[in-house]
């Protein structure tokens, strides 16, 4: 699944991870390509060997299923096209401002979701960023009380969420994709920020 490098490697398809880095198509809440023709998924070693275990996890509980990367390394240049995108917006709260700096600028985190052997995504009841209340994780138990979230999409978005959490990462609240290898804390100030 890996490929070495100093710092930082690809996350390469394997039995148990597909890549569809949404930045890199036209298939995003900006609706161009951000990466350009030579997309690639990067993540800090750290991350990703934790994303390693992640999807072994998965192949354990349920073999047909597949962890789908969304996004993982994230330049501060492809931030800032984000964070003009939603500034002043009520999104705004789903891009961090990159002069504090996103943690997948640093290769700490990713975005992902489970797909079955046919490729498709299981339903988490919203789509990838999807800039909604929805999408969030705390209220979850609220929204299946309200008919907004079914038994289905609670139980595909706690397998995606034990399979990674399992491995060491960070559920953000806000967002049923996005994961953590570290707390915030651990590192801003401590690894390089990717430009």
């Amino acid at each position: 699944m890996i490929q070495a490098s100093s710092e930082f490697v690809e996350i390469l398809p394997s039995a148990h991870v597909a890549i569809d880095l949404r930045y890199g198509s036209t298939d995003n809440f900006v609706g161009r390509n951000l990466y350009g023709e030579h997309a690639k998924a990067y993540l800090h070693r750290i991350a990703a060997e934790k994303l390693e275990k992640a999807a072994k996890n998965l192949a354990s509980i349920q073999p047909r299923y597949k962890l789908l990367v969304l996004d993982a390394l994230r330049p501060g240049s492809v931030q800032q096209i984000l964070w003009d995108q939603v500034k002043g917006t009520d999104q705004q709260n789903y891009v961090a401002d990159p002069k504090k700096g996103s943690i997948h600028s640093y290769g700490f985190a990713v975005d992902l979701t489970i797909i079955d052997e046919r490729g498709s995504e299981l339903d988490m009841g919203t789509p990838f960023d999807d800039f909604t209340e929805l999408s969030q994780v705390r209220p979850e138990p609220q929204f299946f009380r309200d008919g907004l979230l079914s038994q289905k999409h609670l139980e595909n978005r706690q397998l995606l969420r034990k399979v990674m959490e399992d491995a060491g990462f960070i559920q953000l609240p806000i967002e049923w994709w996005h994961y953590d290898a570290l707390p915030r804390d651990q590192v801003v100030g401590h690894f390089p920020l990717v430009g």
